[in-house]
């Protein structure tokens, strides 16, 4: 019976995963399955046959150690998904950057690597805009995003400084659809896609993530145009992907991209009650020796 290792962290405590609903559809299909902390320094990762990373949500404080450990892994002889070299690409949010020069229709971005005040202040004049937001280049769920206008800009100034110091980072225009429509996250297996849905953030929020009050719920008829955009994106990444999400926010009638999360990113199979049998058909289509 081959073994699947599904990678997360030690402690889900603070986190809401859904990934055990895979355990069931995987044993039928023949395999034998556990959870793994990615940092666990006592695994052997030959006594597998597949890694999937998944709810792996502590790495972006740890990002040397997280790629040495996906390193070791790949050069085990068990299979990771998604591939090292699509983990590489994808970990730095400035691939925003070489999706939007082949024709993807991104949020309106700037990308920097050293932080100051004039930065902001700027920003505001080149988006017009009188509301920003600014992120780590290598982030996840939402950890050290702000939401800036001109009036808490002075009393978090220092703040942002402090923690962007020696960080990369982008902004963007605070794009006001995040909160009265709510962010699209569509969900592909392979190059077929499995479900979308809608995340809106808890009243006087804009993060849209469970962990922070987001409410979320299954979009039944995706608008063609956006999984169109979405088709666009996985046709123009520069390796096949196991599994995606695909995060979109609609300005107007145009869908911009946010994100395109290829390595850790909540599949939400708690919302469609047939995706965990769908992805565990594709694994074993594809792996099964």
């Amino acid at each position: 019976m081959p073994k699947c290792a599904f990678l997360t962290i030690k402690d889900l405590s603070d986190f809401e995963c859904y990934d055990d609903k895979l355990i069931s559809p995987m044993n039928q299909n023949g395999w034998e399955c556990e959870f793994v902390a990615w940092d666990d320094s006592n695994v052997d990762w030959n006594n597998f046959d597949l890694i999937i990373i998944r709810s792996t949500w502590d790495y972006q404080g740890r990002i040397k150690e997280f790629l040495e450990v996906l390193e070791n892994i790949n050069s085990s002889n068990c299979i990771l998904e998604n591939s090292l070299e699509l983990v590489k690409w994808n970990i730095d949010k400035s691939y925003l950057k070489e999706l939007s020069k082949k024709g993807i229709q991104i949020v309106p971005s700037l990308f920097y690597d050293n932080y100051s005040k004039k930065i902001l202040n700027d920003s505001f004049s080149f988006f017009s805009t009188t509301k920003l937001i600014i992120k780590p280049a290598i982030s996840a769920n939402a950890d050290d995003t702000f939401i800036i206008n001109k009036k808490n800009l002075e009393k978090i100034s220092i703040m942002l400084e402090k923690t962007f110091a020696d960080r990369k980072f982008i902004i963007q225009p605070f794009i006001d659809n995040i909160i009265s429509e709510g962010e699209y996250s569509l969900i592909f297996f392979e190059d077929t896609h499995s479900h979308t849905l809608i995340k809106k953030p808890k009243s006087g929020d804009f993060r849209v993530q469970e962990e922070h009050g987001g409410i979320l719920s299954i979009v039944e008829k995706p608008d063609i145009k956006m999984l169109n955009e979405a088709k666009k994106v996985l046709n123009n990444l520069p390796y096949k992907s196991l599994y995606s999400r695909i995060d979109f926010v609609r300005k107007e009638e145009i869908f911009l991209l946010m994100e395109v999360e290829l390595i850790e990113p909540s599949l939400y199979f708690n919302l469609d009650p047939s995706s965990p049998e769908k992805f565990a058909s594709i694994i074993n289509k594809k792996f099964q020796k």
